[in-house]
This record gives C-alpha cells, sequence and structure tokens, in this order.
C-alpha cells in the first residue's frame, strides 16, 4: 500500500483498516476503524483534511480530494466522509461533507461544498453540483442530482447493511496477508 507523508504531515490509520497495494493515502488523511480502501483508490489530503468514518468503504478507482484554504474561502473545502458509508466503483468526491449511512453509485460526482445529510442515496453517474444539499432520507439521481422518492425502510436498511459487508470482506483480506 502507498500511505504516504505530504509535507511532515501523515495519513492517520484506525484499527483494522485494509488499504490496498495498488491504493495510495497521501498526506492529512483520518481513517476511522474497519475503514477499506480498494484498489486504485486515491486519497490526496494535500491541500486540506480528509477524514473517512468507521466501518466506510471507498471502492476501486474512486478519487477522493480536497479544495485548499483561500482568502476567498478560508477553510477550503476538506473532505468529510461519515460513517457506514458505501462509495462505490468509480466515484469523485472533492471537498464535499457525507453523513452516515450513505450510499453513493458507481461513478457519481460530488463536489466542493456539497453536504449529504443521513441515509441517503446517490444514483450512479449523477452528479451533486457546488454547495448542494441532499435531505436525509432520499433517493437522489440525475445530473444534476434532483431528488427522486423517499427511501423504502429496507433500503435504508440496507445502508447499514452495506457497510457491514464491506467490513467482513475486507476482513477476509486482512487474515489473508
Amino acid at each position: 500500500m502507498a500511505v504516504k507523508s505530504y509535507r511532515g504531515i501523515n495519513p492517520t490509520l484506525g484499527n483494522a483498516c485494509f488499504i490496498d497495494e495498488s491504493a495510495v493515502v497521501v498526506g492529512d488523511v483520518t481513517l476511522g476503524n474497519d475503514v477499506s480502501i480498494w484498489p486504485l483508490v486515491a486519497a490526496r489530503g494535500d491541500v486540506n483534511s480528509m477524514r473517512i468514518g468507521d466501518r466506510t468503504n471507498i471502492q476501486d478507482g474512486t478519487v477522493l480530494h480536497v479544495t485548499r484554504k483561500t482568502s476567498l474561502n478560508p477553510e477550503g473545502y476538506p473532505l468529510i466522509i461519515g460513517e457506514d458509508v458505501t462509495v462505490g466503483h468509480k466515484c469523485m468526491l472533492h471537498g464535499c461533507n457525507l453523513g452516515n449511512r450513505i450510499l453513493v453509485g458507481m461513478g457519481a460526482i460530488i463536489m466542493d461544498g456539497a453536504t449529504v445529510e443521513d441515509d441517503v442515496f446517490i444514483g450512479a453517474g449523477s452528479l451533486v453540483p457546488p454547495n448542494k444539499r441532499l435531505e436525509s432520507g432520499y433517493l437522489y439521481v440525475g445530473s444534476p442530482v434532483k431528488q427522486a422518492r423517499k427511501l423504502t425502510d429496507s433500503e435504508r436498511a440496507f445502508l447499514a447493511q452495506s457497510a457491514d459487508n464491506y467490513v467482513m470482506l475486507k476482513n477476509d483480506y486482512l487474515q489473508q496477508d
């Protein structure tokens, strides 16, 4: 695995994390417990911070980045991802804030300043524009993303189950090493 320092700041890894050897995690990145980072993920906390919560999984080919602090935006846009989040294959998350129990569908893009509240599904290929807020409890789809409908009880339950499934899978990978 490529866990690298940037300007003397090293990534911080929680307990029982899995980072695939082809992934790159750089700089001010903090991973919670049981986080999994799958093949070809780039997580670059070089110009701002990145926090990924417990039991979250970042799937193959996803790019995670942040926006630098400037005089016009003194805090910049860090990347904050909550607990029990499933980020599908080949997504791009840039300087956004995701709550807990979220599924980000394959190929989705979430841009600077966007906020995704807890218990949300984002459909594959969706684009969440800068500074957009996605309200808790809904499915969002499209480019740009639009609220489609309320989540069913079984969909809400699946959000935590998806995270659990990836914790079990990463544990299998860790046992192989």
